[in-house]
């Protein structure tokens, strides 16, 4: 039996549709993609891979506030 990582699969699909022609898209087509994306980001946060994401982020953040300083 195989099984998928959901996350994978949606992953796959972002980058799927990410590769269209930009003035191919409807504005259904660019609404499905955010909520795919953001069920991505739910999937993938309390994993992990999505907390060390969330730790990178911060620490750049942090600077990026500190260089403005």
């Amino acid at each position: 039996m195989v099984t998928i990582n959901v996350a994978v699969l949606l992953a796959v699909i972002v980058v799927w549709r990410l590769r269209r022609r930009t003035h191919s898209r409807s504005r259904f087509d660019e609404k499905l993609t955010v909520v795919i994306v953001l069920a991505l980001g739910v999937l993938i946060a309390p994993t992990p891979a999505g907390q060390g994401i969330l730790n990178v982020l911060g620490q750049l953040a942090s600077g990026v506030t500190q260089a403005g300083r």
